[in-house]
C-alpha cells in the first residue's frame, strides 16, 4: 500500500471477490420505500452466505456503509447487518463512506485488513435508501425562532457541494461542455444504457446477481427482530424495477434538470437497494474449496476538483493502470458508474475507450444508483461479466461527490 501526491493506491497479490449478491433495485418511493437500509443490508448478507455456502461464524470483521442517514439507528447498520446474518457477536463491524465510492471503499478496507493479517474473510456490504432520505432542520436544537423555522429535502440538498458552490449535475454540464457533448449524445447514451439493461434482463444475466425480496421477519435470540415489509402491496420483488425500453424519441422530450444536457432520463435513477460481498485471502479460499468470482489486484483513488467531481473515474483508472504498470488496452471490460450521462461520456472521451467494453450489460442510468450499494454492485457485475465472456481483466470505478474518483482492478482466473 502507498500514499502519494496522485492518490493512494494498493495492489493485493493473493485476494479474492468469493461471492456476491444484491437485492434488485427499486424505484424511489417505490416497493422499498418505507423499508431501512439497514434490512435490505442484513437481505443481502444472508443471502451471500447462503449463496456461496460460506459460514458466516467465518467472518473476521463486517465492513459496511450507507450514506444518507436514513433511520434513527443508521449508526448501527454494520453491526446490525453482521449480527442479524449470523455473525458471530464477537467480531467487530466498521462504518465506512466514500460517498458514491462506499462500496468500493468497503472492498478496499477488507482487502487491506486481509493484508495486514487481521482477518482471513470480510463480509462487505453497501446499503441505501434514497426514498428514506430525511426532511431535515440542522439547527433547532436551541428552538425556533420567529420566521425561521427551515426544513429541507435532504436528498436534494445533498446534491451541492458548499464550497465550490456547485452541484453535481453542474459538475456534469461543466463536462458537457468541455468536452462537447450534446443532448443529443447524452439521450442517444442513454438510450443505449436502457437498451442494454433490458438485454441483460431478458437474458437473465442481472438476475443472477439478484435475491428476490418479499416481506419477512429477521430472528436473532435474545434481540428484537427486524425485518422487511414490501409496500406498494407488493407479495415480491425480484427485478430491478427503473430498467424498461426507453428510446430516444422519449428521452428526448424530457425537460433539462440543471439548464443544460442532463435531464431525468439521461441520469443515474433514483433507487432503493443493498449489495454483499465476502473478500477472502487465497489461504481461505483454497482450504474450503471455493471457485471465486475475481482476483481483487489493485484499487487507486484520487482527488479531483470538486467543481470537475464528474470527470473523476479517468484520472482514478489512469493512476491504477500506471501503478499497475498495465496498458488501457490490457482492459477487457470496464464498468463505470453512469452518475449523468454526460460524465460517462466525458470519461469515455477522456479516456478514448471503447464503448463496446464499456457498460456491456447496462448501467446506473437504467440500473440506478443507491448510493453506498454500487461500488459493490459494479465489482460484482464486473467479476461476472468477465467469467461469462471469458476475459481476464476488468476495471470499475465511480465519481465521487466532493471530488474525487475511484477504480479497482478485478482479474478472472476461471
Amino acid at each position: 500500500m502507498e500514499s502519494r501526491a496522485g492518490g493512494t493506491f494498493a495492489a493485493y497479490n493473493d485476494i479474492w471477490l468469493l461471492d456476491g449478491v444484491r437485492t434488485p433495485f427499486a424505484d424511489y418511493n417505490g416497493v422499498l420505500g418505507t423499508v431501512s437500509p439497514i434490512d435490505l443490508g442484513i437481505k443481502a448478507a444472508r443471502a451471500v452466505f447462503e449463496r456461496s455456502g460460506i459460514s458466516p461464524s467465518d467472518v473476521g470483521s463486517v465492513i459496511a456503509g450507507s450514506v444518507a442517514q436514513a433511520s434513527f439507528d443508521a449508526y448501527m447498520l454494520p453491526r446490525h447487518i453482521g449480527m442479524y446474518s449470523g455473525v458471530p457477536i464477537d467480531r467487530p463491524a466498521l462504518l465506512v463512506q466514500r460517498v458514491c465510492g462506499t462500496g468500493f471503499e468497503a472492498i478496499s478496507q477488507a482487502a487491506d485488513a486481509i493484508t495486514l493479517g487481521k482477518i482471513d474473510l470480510g463480509l462487505c456490504a453497501g446499503a441505501e435508501s434514497m426514498s428514506r432520505n430525511p426532511i431535515a432542520a440542522f439547527t433547532h436544537r436551541g428552538g425556533f425562532r420567529m420566521g425561521q423555522v427551515e426544513f429541507k429535502d435532504f436528498l436534494w440538498e445533498a446534491l451541492l457541494d458548499t464550497a465550490p458552490g456547485v452541484t453535481m449535475g453542474q459538475t456534469a454540464e461543466a463536462t458537457a461542455k468541455k468536452y462537447k457533448i450534446t443532448r443529443e449524445d447524452a439521450d442517444h447514451f442513454a438510450e443505449s444504457s436502457f437498451a442494454r439493461a433490458v438485454a441483460a434482463q431478458k437474458a437473465c444475466f442481472l438476475s443472477g446477481e439478484i435475491t428476490p425480496l418479499a416481506s419477512e421477519k429477521f430472528e436473532l435470540e435474545g434481540y428484537k427482530p427486524r425485518g422487511i415489509r414490501l409496500s406498494k402491496g407488493a407479495e415480491k420483488l425480484d427485478a430491478d424495477t427503473h430498467v424498461r425500453p426507453s428510446p430516444y424519441e422519449t428521452l428526448a422530450k424530457i425537460p433539462p434538470a440543471f439548464g443544460g444536457v442532463q435531464t431525468g432520463g439521461n441520469s443515474s435513477a433514483i433507487v432503493d437497494g443493498a449489495a454483499a460481498a465476502l473478500v477472502a485471502s487465497g489461504a481461505y479460499a483454497k482450504s474450503h474449496a471455493k471457485q471465486p468470482l475475481a482476483r481483487i489486484a489493485a484499487v487507486a483513488t484520487v482527488g479531483v476538483p470538486p467543481e470537475i467531481m464528474a470527470i473523476a473515474p479517468a484520472p482514478a483508472i489512469r493512476s491504477l493502470l500506471e501503478r499497475t504498470g498495465m496498458k488501457l488496452d490490457a482492459i477487457d471490460r470496464f464498468e463505470i458508474n453512469e452518475a449523468f450521462a454526460a460524465q460517462i461520456i466525458g470519461v469515455e472521451r477522456e479516456l478514448n475507450l471503447d464503448r463496446a467494453k464499456l457498460n456491456v450489460n447496462g448501467g446506473a442510468i437504467a440500473i440506478g444508483h443507491p448510493l453506498a450499494a454500487t461500488g459493490i454492485r459494479l465489482s460484482l457485475t464486473l467479476a461476472r461479466e468477465l467469467r461469462r465472456s471469458k476475459l481476464r481483466y476488468g476495471i470499475a470505478s465511480a465519481c465521487i461527490g466532493g471530488g474525487q474518483g475511484i477504480a479497482i482492478l478485478l482479474e478472472n482466473v476461471a
